[in-house]
């Protein structure tokens, strides 16, 4: 990863102030909530992958057409570039599965509502994978990102 793209003004933006439509805080208020109801939930064992899960957020963060007429931030496979920052790292395989998959599900979701055939497909093969008790940790760590947004 190259220094020049954590020294842009989208990587501080997105860090601290905002990110789009779905997120009230940037990505460290947004992580920072997501830990909060990890805790209140007593699931420790998720609160190292809720620090990490969009640690490559403000790196990717980037501005498309409408996103500039918006006034926001998109992200396209962040949890791709988090998973590849920490996957050398001294933590579990359980934080880097949570951390590289977070989106998954939904992604899936979304490609389907697109008729985006091919990613969905492509979603579907890892989604396949993995075994279930996994999946159902993916969903309750899905449920604290989606809390953390508001």
């Amino acid at each position: 990863m190259k220094l020049k793209r954590i020294f842009r003004k989208e990587f501080f933006i997105t860090l601290f102030i905002k990110q789009n439509k779905w997120h009230k805080y940037g990505v460290l208020g947004h992580t920072l909530k997501l830990v909060y109801h990890v805790v209140k939930a007593k699931r420790y064992n998720m609160i190292v992958a809720g620090l990490l899960h969009d640690i490559g957020k403000p790196i990717i963060a980037y501005q498309d057409k409408e996103d500039k007429i918006t006034n926001e931030y998109s992200f396209h496979n962040h949890e791709e570039l988090s998973y590849q920052i920490i996957k050398n790292w001294k933590v579990s395989s359980y934080t880097k599965q949570l951390v590289r998959y977070h989106y998954l599900i939904r992604g899936m979701s979304k490609a389907k509502e697109k008729n985006l055939i091919k990613k969905y497909n492509r979603m579907k093969r890892s989604y396949d994978k993995l075994d279930n008790d996994f999946l159902k940790e993916l969903e309750i760590f899905m449920i604290f990102d989606d809390k953390a947004k508001k």
